[in-house]
């Protein structure tokens, strides 16, 4: 054999050894490379995370009770007020005077009382005559001084005296009657009256001016919004699943969209009991500590509400954790290959770590990252991290 073709055989091996190393550490028969972990023991610290809108707990929106137009509007955005303060002001139309022809008729019927009492004073007066007469004829008829005819005379008299009392006092009665029925036609339009101004109900801040005076709204329309700045909150939603653990007093971190560097500490006013079935939340209400917060009504907030931490917990990443066939569980490293052991978990931290309550030994070794999706048997390479774009 010439020496040209021992250096081709001798190239061509070296090219087939390189092609069948490139194949087993490279290629499709090559280990897959994983990163992996251990349990660990130790205290667990955990949060939970939620987003929201700023919202106020006490807010008044103030609309008129019947429709009506506006007549001024004396405050705008921005402003503060004090309770009872006059904001707007509907067009009263003629309720000024019904008022007036109101107390009108209430006076007379007050009048029409005085009446009817002095009548009645002057028809028990006559009744207890009457009564006297008719008891002292009523004596001498009875002694045969008087006739018969004289003593009928007084007993229709003393009879007259006292149905004439008696309706002295049902008049007196209908006065009264009528006097109650104006003052409360009084007392009606004196509350419409009142309706037709728009009084602050608290001390806050005006938030809104939802229309300008001219126009009409109905009734039951916003004109004004006015709420108390102090009781700010955020209305944040939390995923059912961690919300089991947040109860009220705990402490919270509020981030603002407004002021993304600027943290501000909460802390949980109020669990509300109803969760969302739709988008499986729960609304959990978070107050700041600070009563002089500046933001937005409306605006995003993000939330980290701090839990209760554990002692001596058992956790793994959470990256570990997969789902296969409708059970949580860990691949576990054994002789090279990998095997899929489900695991019973716990809580999670925002941290990235999950409490490992059943399915794992402390010395297990688990994967946590791997180049492609894992199955059982797969041969495996643990490395220390796996570099993006690398084979």
């Amino acid at each position: 054999m010439s020496g040209k073709k021992v250096g081709l055989i001798a190239s061509g091996l070296s090219v087939a050894g390189v092609f069948a190393w490139v194949v087993m550490t490279q290629g499709p028969l090559a280990p897959v490379k994983v990163t992996t972990d251990h349990i660990q023991t130790g205290d667990f610290s955990n949060a939970v995370f939620g987003v929201g809108t700023l919202e106020a707990r006490r807010s008044y929106n103030l609309a008129p009770t019947m429709t009506s137009r506006v007549k001024a509007v004396l405050v705008d955005q921005g402003d503060h007020v004090i309770a009872g303060q006059l904001l707007a002001e509907m067009d009263p139309v003629d309720l000024d005077e019904k008022l007036t022809g109101a107390r009108r008729v209430s006076e007379k019927a007050a009048s029409a009382i005085l009446v009817a009492e002095a009548q009645l004073a002057e028809a028990d007066s006559r009744a207890k005559m009457a009564a006297a007469t008719f008891a002292r004829y009523e004596e001498l008829h009875a002694r045969g001084f008087i006739s018969q005819e004289m003593f009928e005379v007084k007993r229709y008299e003393n009879i007259a005296a006292t149905a004439a009392a008696d309706a002295a006092n049902a008049a007196l009665a209908v006065a009264r009657q009528d006097s109650a029925r104006a003052q409360a036609d009084v007392a009606g339009i004196s509350k419409l009256r009142q309706q037709a101004r728009l009084l602050s109900p608290a001390d806050g801040v005006v938030t809104d001016r939802l229309v300008e005076p001219g126009v009409t709204v109905v009734a039951g329309q916003t004109v004004l919004q006015v709420i108390d700045p102090a009781s700010l909150w955020v209305r944040t939603r939390i995923d059912q699943k961690q919300a089991g653990a947040v109860i009220a007093g705990q402490e919270a971190e509020i981030m603002l969209r407004s002021q993304p560097q600027s943290p501000q500490h909460g802390v949980v006013e109020r669990v509300n009991m109803i969760s969302d079935a739709v988008t499986e939340e729960r609304i959990v209400n978070v107050a700041f500590r600070s009563r002089q917060t500046a933001g937005n009504i409306g605006e995003f907030a993000e939330v980290t509400i701090k839990l209760q931490g554990m002692e001596e917990v058992r956790s793994i990443p959470s990256a570990a954790v997969k789902r296969v066939e409708q059970r949580d569980g860990v691949w576990l490293l054994r002789d090279g290959q990998v095997q899929f052991q489900p695991v019973r978990t716990g809580m999670r931290t925002l941290a990235g770590r999950t409490q490992i309550l059943e399915g794992l030994a402390n010395d297990d070794e688990v994967v946590v990252y791997s180049q492609q999706p894992m199955r059982a048997g797969l041969k495996v390479k643990v490395v220390r991290e796996l570099v993006r774009g690398n084979p």
